[in-house]
């Protein structure tokens, strides 16, 4: 994970942890395909998946919208999921 990466996976998880209950549960990974664009995964406590979706997706769009200008300033791309175990 490089310095860019990095920094998409700390402000992914600083924007998540306010929204749920469960900060212990909380687990952001990422990860490159092959093609070069990094995948951002946000795993949560079933109870908290709601909260970080929001109504309508507006949450987890916010999220990715942020997510992706972060990772334009570097030049590169990012794919914000939230992973249901």
């Amino acid at each position: 994970m490089n310095r860019a990466s990095s920094d998409i996976v700390a402000l992914v998880r600083e924007i998540v942890d306010p929204l749920v209950e469960d900060k212990e549960a909380v687990e952001v990974t990422s990860s490159f395909s092959e093609d070069g664009i990094e995948r951002v995964e946000i795993r949560v406590a079933a109870d908290d998946a709601g909260k970080v979706i929001g109504r309508q997706g507006r949450v987890i769009k916010s999220i990715r919208v942020l997510a992706r200008a972060a990772a334009c300033t570097d030049g590169g791309a990012v794919e914000v999921e939230l992973v249901e175990d």
